[in-house]
């Protein structure tokens, strides 16, 4: 069973390590639907890609959903500029909501649309190749050091709001690169679970990002490691199964937590 699993807990092992990291940073904004939205923009991506005739997993489908999360990255990039003037989290509903209407849109009269359409939220983690797994890597392994080597720039528009234009649009467009890989690896149900529960769970023991980073990690793998394990064996849905052992287990954290305050 570990060797057929080996890859799927790999691929779980880099969405957690890279999307704890973004959550952490996400929640300190108070913008708790833009990876869903921008997880979208590149769903709608892969949905127009299959139009054109490339199939979901294909390079060519790739390059669409990052054309159209760096699309979704620029309007997140903008949301800042009308803060001011309209409630920020409405706005990207909005964007999500439209970005999943042209993608129903799209799939819409297209051969297998409503299987892609299932795959594009569930993801293909079981069936995931070794190859597919190193590119993923590759990918968050660059966001990653870029993002460290520039720590301080990141966390500063994150924590304290303070930061230029432009590098609010790096934070975004490298989000954007992470969701793009993230949506063909896990789907859009794993990216938005794996950025938002890890970190929440984190946020109730730890205020440091390195004490929040490590509670995130060793919750997300665990409890993902189990999914994983618990699909093979019951022939589940991989995606849905993790993601409701992740939602479930936040709320068994939340009520453990909330009757030891008593």
């Amino acid at each position: 069973m570990i060797e057929i699993l080996s890859a799927s807990m790999t691929a779980c092992v880099l969405l957690v390590g890279i999307h704890a990291y973004f959550g952490i940073h996400v929640l300190s904004r108070g913008i708790i639907f833009i990876d869903l939205a921008l997880a979208q923009t590149a769903a709608l991506g892969v949905a127009v890609s299959y139009m054109f005739g490339y199939e979901p997993q294909s390079t060519g489908s790739y390059l669409f959903a990052l054309i159209f999360a760096v699309l979704g990255s620029i309007l997140m990039t903008l949301t800042r500029v009308v803060k001011g003037r309209v409630n920020v989290e409405a706005l990207i509903g909005i964007i999500y909501i439209l970005a999943t209407a042209l993608t129903i849109l799209a799939l819409d009269r297209a051969p297998h649309g409503s299987e892609t359409m299932k795959a594009l939220f569930n993801g293909n983690l079981l069936w995931l190749t070794w190859p597919e797994i190193g590119k993923t890597a590759v990918i968050y392994a660059l966001v990653g050091i870029f993002h460290f080597i520039f720590r301080e720039r990141f966390l500063n528009l994150s924590l304290e709001g303070r930061g230029s234009l432009l590098w609010e649009f790096l934070f975004f467009l490298s989000f954007a690169v992470v969701i793009t890989s993230s949506v063909h690896v896990g789907g859009i149900l794993i990216v938005f679970s794996y950025l938002i529960i890890p970190a929440l769970v984190s946020g109730l023991f730890a205020k440091g990002i390195g004490q929040r980073l490590l509670i995130s990690w060793s919750f997300g793998i665990i409890v993902s490691l189990a999914g994983l394990i618990l699909s093979y064996r019951l022939d589940l849905p991989t995606g849905a199964l993790v993601v409701a052992l992740l939602s479930l287990s936040f709320f068994a954290v939340l009520a453990v937590g909330y009757r030891r305050k008593e």
